[in-house]
């Protein structure tokens, strides 16, 4: 059972961080601030969550896993409320997403 429970950690940690990297190049990549807001928001916040679960594993039922389960119940609520009030500034600042139209039409001559 306990390599069962390791084996089950360890895929939640590597699955969890390549989440983590998945949403930092989208940061890089994508090409406004509304997509990179919603690639780092959303994914961020499953790596984390991930790489908590593969951490809570690895502790068993101790205190550790009360601890970490308080700081995902943290990061659920933040994650989400953090980006939606990043979008509502971005959008009294003048910013507007990017369109598909938008796009088709720069390229234009």
């Amino acid at each position: 059972m306990s390599v069962l429970i390791d084996a089950l950690s360890w895929v939640c940690l590597v699955a969890g961080g390549v989440f983590c990297v998945i949403g930092a190049t989208g940061l890089i990549r994508m090409p406004d601030f509304f997509t990179r807001m919603h690639a780092a928001g959303v994914t961020d916040t499953l790596g984390a969550g991930l790489i908590l679960v593969g951490l809570a594993l690895q502790a068993g039922l101790t205190l550790v896993t009360v601890k970490l389960a308080m700081i995902g119940i943290l990061i659920l609520f933040t994650s989400p409320t953090a980006t939606h009030a990043l979008a509502k500034a971005g959008l009294a600042r003048g910013l507007k997403p990017q369109l598909a139209e938008d796009r088709s039409q720069s390229s234009k001559p």
